[in-house]
């Protein structure tokens, strides 16, 4: 089967808003094994949307769209595909009912305008969005597939998983499953070099994905059900963890902030960060964790000279410019300061050289219960080191936790 994405907004045009739907889409069916041939992006105009429309219709099976389905006039995915199929929209009794309850939840008053988006054509379904107003439409006619869904992501993602996919699945008569496996301290060149001869494999498929908290290796199996392509993922699995298995941390939805509340939790071990670098990311990654409520204790930004010594760091230290002992001096301060079992101090400075800008990280965790001291000195190359640097501070940390 071809399909084809077509993103709805004139936003999109005016470069407002950046269009995350179509990439998401597309991996997405790569993973159900449909063609993705054509995607575009097109504005709020009803013969511009039906020009585009139509020429999807010839060229695909499927069309995908996002966007255009909320209560305003300049709302017209839902005009534009009565149009193409030559059928009428008309008011369902049961989905406004659904959106008067929708708005009575929240003490609002339902506008004449939202009641749009309780119309459906004959060869549509309804696509449930307890997430938002709008419904999406599953659109079957004349051997065409149309799916709409809103362009909001969260909406959009959750009536893809929960929606569309599984009547995707259906008419492929596969099952798709996947495992991602997460790394860290190692490139998405020198990852995909060490798998060369698996990431040829067709089923299951290997790929890897540079991402800011490592890189990740998605294993994707298409199989006649869930028990089989199970069995094909941990085959691979079991592969690419012989060669990389130093280097994950960790798999599917897990997060740094929740493998490493979960490694404290499980020793009952409590953490203070000390942060003079990225500006408190760490720590505020670590506070939105609920899981790490009774592991962390908190964090200090200081990044001024007084700042530090109002903190307990000795002049002398801040005047020798060792970044290394610095960091140390943090984890100790902020760990003694916030009663926490280990303290991990984040020091760093950038040096401008003529060809680039090389970020120094000093990471020190310190724990005088469990009985480790060590700084880590990370220097590198990249635009997002400011958030890079928790992750490095993170790695550092898993690394003596499962050494101990």
């Amino acid at each position: 089967m071809k399909a084809e994405i077509i993103s709805i907004g004139t936003e999109l045009l005016l470069g407002e808003i950046v269009d995350t739907n179509t990439p998401y889409l597309a991996d997405q069916l790569a993973l159900l094994g449909i063609d993705l041939y054509y995607s575009s992006a097109v504005g709020d105009n009803y013969q511009r949307l039906l020009d585009v429309f139509q020429r999807a219709w010839r060229r695909s099976d499927i069309i995908i769209c996002t966007g255009g389905l909320g209560p305003t006039q300049d709302d017209l995915t839902r005009e534009t595909i009565a149009g193409l199929v030559g059928e009428e929209p008309v008011v369902d009794a049961e989905l406004k009912e659904e959106l008067v309850r929708f708005f009575t939840q929240r003490g609002a008053t339902m506008t004449q305008n939202n009641t749009k988006q309780a119309t459906l054509i004959p060869s549509s379904v309804a696509l449930e969005n307890p997430r938002g107003t709008a419904p999406g439409w599953w659109v079957e006619k004349d051997g065409h597939l149309i799916i709409a869904m809103p362009g909001p992501p969260s909406e959009m993602h959750f009536m893809w998983t929960n929606q569309v996919l599984p009547r995707l699945q259906k008419k492929t008569e596969t099952v798709i499953v996947s495992r991602t496996l997460k790394t860290f301290n190692v490139g998405e060149s020198a990852a995909e070099a060490q798998i060369t001869h698996l990431v040829t494999s067709t089923n299951p498929t290997l790929a890897t994905y540079a991402k800011p908290d490592g890189v990740y290796l998605r294993i994707a199996a298409k199989a006649a059900n869930k028990e089989e392509a199970n069995k094909l993922i941990s085959v691979m699995e079991r592969d690419v963890r012989d060669i990389v298995g130093q280097y994950i941390w960790g798999v599917d939805n897990d997060s740094w902030e929740t493998v490493i509340a979960d490694l404290l939790n499980k020793r009952k071990l409590s953490l203070a960060v000390a942060d003079s670098f990225s500006g408190g990311l760490l720590a505020h990654a670590l506070s939105s964790e609920s899981v790490a409520e009774q592991c962390f204790r908190g964090g200090l930004v200081a990044k001024s000279k007084e700042s530090r010594e109002a903190l307990g760091i000795s002049p002398s230290l801040l005047e020798e410019g060792d970044h290394g002992k610095l960091a140390m001096e943090m984890a100790a301060m902020v760990r003694r300061i916030l009663c926490a079992d280990i303290g991990i101090g984040i020091e760093g400075y950038i040096e401008t050289t003529e060809s680039a800008a090389v970020d120094h990280i000093f990471i020190a965790v310190e724990s005088e219960k469990a009985g480790y001291h060590t700084v880590q000195n990370h220097s590198r190359r990249h635009p997002q080191m400011k958030a890079r640097s928790g992750y490095y501070a993170l790695a550092d940390l898993r690394t003596l936790l499962l050494t101990q």
